[in-house]
C-alpha cells in the first residue's frame, strides 16, 4: 500500500502538499488514494517548472496539454480533467483558480446566459439539470439570432418574426421532447428579458407551439413483481447496497423526484413527528409523512453506510471518496444499475413516480390525493394517471355502435 507521507512534492505546488493531503483525508480518502493523488499533483508540478509556468498563470488549456504529455508519456490513469477534481477544489478553496484559456474571451452572449442562469437559480429555483437543458436551447437562438455590436447585444432588434423563424427553422430536426424543451426554454428567456426591462414587447406569444396531442398515450408503470425484483437487486451486504436501497424505497414510497432525494438533508428528517421535508420544484417545501419502511431503510444507510467523512449534511453521498453529495443524475443511474441487474432494462426514476401514482389510483384514493402527495400545482397533471385505472374506465364507456368488435 502507498504510503502518503513519502509522497514527495517539488515544484509550484510544493507548498500546497501538505494541506492537500490533509483535505484528502478529511474528504473520506484512504491512505492509498490519497497517496495516488499526491502522485498526480507531484507530476504536474514537476511539468509545470519544465514549462516555466507557476500557479497563478497555470490556464485551462495548460491542463489539456498536459493531460496530452502524460498519455504521450504511457500513462493509462489520471488522464482525464474527472482526475484532476479533488486537487482543483482543494487549489480553488486557497484562492487559486484556472484562469480562462488563452486567446479566449468571454462576449455578450457569454455574459447574458450568466444573467440568464442567475434569475433561474435565485428567482425560478429551477434544478440544476432543468437549467443545464435551457442554457442549451438559449444558446443558439442568442447566437444566430440576435446581432451584436462590440461587447453588447442589441435587444431592440428582437422582435416576433426572428423568434418564430428560430422556432420554425430549428425544430423540425428535433424530437418531440427537445422541441418541446426548445419552446419552454424559448419562453422562459424571452419573459426573463421582458421582466429585466431588456426588450419593451412581450413576445412570448411569439413562439410557437409544438405539435402534440395531451394524454394521447399510457403512462408506462411497473408491476408489484418488477419493483420487488428491482428492490432486490441492492445487496444490502454493502455499503453501497445499503445506499441504493434506502433511495429506491423513497422512490417507490414516496414518489419523489430523482432532484428531490438527491436535495434532502439530514435535518429534514423529524424522526419524532415521523415525517420528512420534500424541497420540490421552484424551491417549494413541504412536509410528507415517513414510512416505517423507509424510515427503517434510512435508519440502516446512516448506521451503517453513511460515510462518517460526508463533506456536508446532504443525506445520500458519494460511497467512494471524495463523499460528495449525489446529484439527481447521480440517483437516476443508481435506478438505471438497479433495473439493469434485475433484468428490467431500461429504468428512470421518475418511472417508479408514475408506478406510485397508478398503485395509488388503483387502490382506491382519489386524483387530487395523488396530486397533493405527488405535489402537483394542477389536478390537470394528475388526471393522466385516471387512464391506467381500466376497470374504472370500462363503467363509464359508452357501447360500441358497431356491436362486438
Amino acid at each position: 500500500m502507498n504510503d502518503p507521507s513519502r509522497v514527495f512534492v517539488s515544484g509550484p505546488f510544493e507548498a500546497f502538499r501538505e494541506g492537500f493531503l490533509h483535505s484528502l483525508l478529511k474528504w473520506g480518502y484512504t491512505p492509498d488514494s490519497a497517496a495516488n493523488q499526491l502522485h498526480l499533483m507531484a507530476h504536474l508540478s514537476r511539468w509545470l517548472a519544465g514549462e516555466g509556468l507557476d500557479v497563478h498563470s497555470f490556464r485551462a488549456n495548460d491542463l489539456q496539454r498536459y493531460f496530452q504529455f502524460r498519455r504521450h508519456a504511457g500513462y493509462t490513469h489520471c488522464v482525464s480533467m474527472k482526475a484532476m477534481l479533488s486537487m482543483l477544489t482543494y487549489l480553488r478553496a486557497q484562492g487559486i483558480a484556472l484562469a480562462a484559456a488563452n486567446g479566449v474571451s468571454r462576449g455578450p452572449v457569454d455574459f447574458a446566459i450568466d444573467q440568464y442562469r442567475d434569475y433561474l437559480v435565485h428567482e425560478r429555483g429551477l434544478a440544476q439539470l432543468t437549467i443545464h437543458n435551457y442554457i442549451n436551447a438559449v444558446r443558439p437562438f442568442l447566437v444566430s439570432e440576435l446581432s451584436r455590436d462590440g461587447d453588447k447585444i442589441n435587444w431592440e432588434l428582437l422582435n416576433a418574426a426572428r423568434v418564430t423563424a428560430f422556432v420554425v427553422a430549428r425544430t423540425p430536426s428535433q424530437s418531440r421532447s427537445l422541441a418541446s424543451t426548445t419552446v419552454t426554454a424559448l419562453r422562459s428567456f424571452l419573459g426573463y428579458l421582458y421582466i429585466e426591462g431588456l426588450i419593451k414587447q412581450q413576445l412570448t406569444a411569439a413562439v410557437p407551439r409544438v405539435a402534440g396531442w395531451r394524454l394521447a398515450a399510457l403512462p408506462k408503470t411497473l408491476q408489484p413483481r418488477e419493483v420487488k425484483a428491482l428492490l432486490e437487486a441492492c445487496d444490502r451486504r454493502t455499503r453501497m447496497g445499503l445506499r441504493d436501497f434506502a433511495i429506491l424505497t423513497i422512490l417507490v414510497r414516496l414518489g419523489l423526484r430523482a432532484s428531490e432525494v438527491a436535495s434532502l438533508r439530514l435535518d429534514d428528517i423529524d424522526w419524532h413527528a415521523g415525517t420528512i421535508l420534500i424541497r420540490g420544484k421552484g424551491n417549494q417545501i413541504e412536509p410528507l409523512p415517513l414510512p416505517q419502511d423507509v424510515g427503517g431503510a434510512l435508519v440502516a444507510y446512516l448506521r451503517r453506510a453513511r460515510p462518517a467523512t460526508a463533506a456536508d449534511r446532504s443525506v445520500f453521498v458519494r460511497i467512494r471518496a471524495p463523499h460528495r453529495a449525489l446529484s439527481g443524475i447521480g440517483v437516476s443511474g443508481i435506478v438505471v444499475a438497479a433495473a439493469r441487474r434485475a433484468g428490467l432494462g431500461d429504468i428512470r426514476a421518475h418511472l417508479l413516480r408514475h408506478t406510485l401514482a397508478s398503485q395509488l389510483l388503483r387502490a382506491g384514493s382519489p386524483l387530487p390525493e395523488i396530486g397533493q402527495l405527488l405535489r402537483h400545482r394542477h389536478i390537470s397533471t394528475t388526471v393522466v394517471y385516471a387512464k391506467v385505472h381500466r376497470d374504472a374506465l370500462r363503467s363509464i364507456a359508452r357501447p360500441w355502435m358497431g356491436g362486438a368488435a
